[in-house]
């Protein structure tokens, strides 16, 4: 059962697609927003190993056992979904066919680097496709917690795990605020409900302006 938090977080990152886009998945947490999509607001969602059309992650009992998604997960498809080669696949990608990416994060710099194949003293599985998708998606958007199970920011000044890419990311979501990245600011657009600049800074740092307009989600 998803926490609030992710669910939090979920919610709100279903409010950046429309039904013009196309979208693509990382692993984890981004597996799960099809399932908190509106049939009218459905984008087209592409899996790297070869799904164009990509519908609810599903469980086993109710799955094609041979329906997969780049993660792992058993999903469905849509109507007009359709299946091609995994070349054929990161070929879409490497031309900029996709809008946006929504991916998971060990850290992110407040200048946009992006960390989220390794951490020290895990086993290296590899980076897998998230050098071309963090390189060549339209737009890059983060999902993840503020925080790691230390307690410690995981948006900072400097990546300090590998990096998977450089000035990528555009936007951070966390279950306690939306962040707007540029190579030269970090800003705070949105927090959610409950939270305050105070709090925020506690969890993050001071690494980061405010919004004029700032929000609530």
């Amino acid at each position: 059962m998803l926490s609030g938090d992710n669910t939090r977080i979920l919610e709100r990152a279903a409010c950046e697609v429309n039904n013009e886009m196309v979208i693509n998945l990382g692993i984890g947490l981004p597996q799960l927003i099809p399932n908190f999509i509106s049939e009218d607001s459905r984008p087209l969602i592409h899996s790297e190993n070869g799904i164009l059309g990509v519908g609810n992650l599903l469980p086993f009992d109710k799955s094609n056992p041979d329906c997969m998604d780049a993660g792992g997960g058993y999903v469905g498809t849509v109507p007009g979904g359709s299946f091609v080669d995994s070349a054929e696949s990161f070929g879409f990608v490497r031309r900029g066919k996709i809008d946006i990416s929504f991916l998971g994060a060990f850290q992110v710099s407040s200048t946009g680097d992006l960390a989220n194949w390794h951490f020290p003293g895990a086993r290296k599985p590899g980076m897998g496709g998230g050098l071309e998708i963090a390189s060549c998606a339209k737009k890059i958007i983060i999902l993840m917690k503020q925080t790691d199970k230390q307690g410690n920011s995981k948006i900072l000044p400097e990546c300090t795990f590998p990096l998977t890419a450089i000035n990528c990311v555009k936007m951070i979501i966390t279950e306690k605020a939306v962040f707007k990245v540029s190579e030269n600011d970090l800003e705070l657009i949105e927090m959610a409900m409950g939270q305050s600049i105070d709090k925020i800074k506690k969890a993050t740092g001071d690494t980061f302006s405010v919004a004029k307009n700032l929000k609530e989600f």
